[in-house]
């Protein structure tokens, strides 16, 4: 495989056709006969470039063949590999059949195959973006390392995707339906306040720069808050920290109220927390 993936992005589809068993001679298919990539990476087709693509199918049909593998479900399917936006659109124009390519393909190169076809494109929100790179990580055991030959881009640039998968939800799904762009995305990683900054940026339409001017304001904020703090509370916090490892915050009122915030990130981290408790009361 190591061969195989010096420059992924770079080789393009031609490449990685070239590393698989292609029938020779394009074929065509009845649009029944194949189903959708279950590796396709991108979840959301933007409706208006499916009806521009429809308009052009009526018009000229199907020029550029997609590719399909036998499925491994089915013996009587063929699977998309790439091509899945050209055979929606042929549905919708009312077509019976589609010109294919058929290849020899595991799982693994069909998911290679989804990802270059999309990113290349730039069909793929940074979100799906990410999820196709973790998901050659989790399922294929690549690291970021190979992930970054195989696409192209440097490493740091696979760290950054992979972080966005890191926000909250509801960021997720801005990103999710291009309301914030990559860009606000990356300036989003890691704040506490990912969601209210998020929907700041929609509400008052801030370009990157000015999110990002956004956030300093909000940073230098909270700096000055926490000086204000009370200098005995702040050490039992370090105390506590330095004691079971994790992020501690107390707050106290003037009436000596209040609560105490230990931050977890997994359920090692919140069984060690009850532990601690359970063994001392």
């Amino acid at each position: 495989m190591n061969s195989q993936i010096k420059k992924g992005l770079g080789r393009g589809l031609s490449s990685l056709i070239g590393e698989t068993k292609v029938e020779t001679n394009t074929n065509k298919l009845s649009l029944s006969d194949i189903v959708p990539n279950k590796y396709q990476p991108r979840k959301i087709f933007d409706e208006e470039n499916l009806d521009d693509l429809t308009k052009s199918i009526k018009e000229r049909g199907v020029i550029q063949p997609i590719i399909v593998r036998k499925s491994d479900s089915n013996n009587e399917k063929y699977e998309i590999i790439a091509g899945e936006r050209r055979w929606l659109a042929a549905r919708k124009a009312g077509l019976h059949d589609i010109p294919v390519v058929v290849t020899e393909a595991d799982d693994l190169k069909s998911l290679e195959f989804a990802i270059v076809e999309n990113v290349q494109r730039h069909d793929l929100n940074p979100l799906e973006e990410a999820q196709g790179y973790k998901k050659l990580i989790d399922d294929f055991s690549y690291d970021q390392e190979k992930v970054s030959k195989f696409i192209g881009k440097s490493r740091s640039y696979i760290t950054n995707s992979l972080r966005l998968l890191n926000l909250p939800q509801e960021v997720l799904s801005l990103i999710e339906n291009r309301e914030i762009s990559a860009g606000h995305a990356k300036v989003l990683v890691g704040l506490e306040n990912a969601s209210f900054i998020a929907k700041k940026i929609v509400e008052k339409k801030l370009s990157v720069r000015q999110a990002e001017n956004f956030v300093k304001i909000f940073k230098k904020t909270s700096q000055k808050i926490k000086h204000k703090n009370d200098p005995n509370i702040k050490s039992l916090e370090t105390i506590i920290e330095d004691k079971i490892g994790l992020k501690v915050k107390i707050k106290n009122n003037k009436k000596n109220k209040g609560t105490i915030t230990f931050e977890y990130h997994d359920i090692d981290q919140l069984n060690k927390i009850i532990d601690v408790i359970k063994s001392n009361y």
